[in-house]
């Protein structure tokens, strides 16, 4: 079965005022308890804003870019559902729990992994 990448950018829940934070995470954990109540949930976490090391192949380290100045993921879920119509469905309740857009993406099979 097809497993899907559902991300938001960082900075994409920062027009949402603080004092309705704890409403948004209940709502977000609420989607996350029905999807693995349904059986599709993998896994999913929300990325801490910094600054990222860069690793190349020789294993030396150099800082990568900043939010602030190149898109980069803000939080994720992994699912594994049946068709990209699922998947679909099930971003756009992320969507509405996190109150922002997300990204859809499926992820490549490897049967190694």
């Amino acid at each position: 079965m097809p497993r899907y990448l559902i991300s938001f950018d960082d900075g994409s829940m920062d027009h949402i005022p603080g004092e309705d934070l704890p409403i948004v995470s209940e709502e977000s954990h609420r989607v996350v308890h029905e999807a693995k109540a349904a059986g599709v949930w993998i896994f999913g976490a929300g990325v801490q804003r910094q600054q990222a090391t860069i690793v190349s192949t020789d294993g030396t380290t150099t800082a990568g870019p900043k939010p602030e100045t190149k898109p980069v993921i803000g939080g994720f879920s992994i699912i594994e559902v049946a068709s990209r119509q699922e998947a679909l469905m099930w971003a756009a309740r992320i969507a509405a729990a996190c109150r922002c857009a997300q990204e859809v993406r499926e992820i490549m099979f490897d049967p190694e992994s």
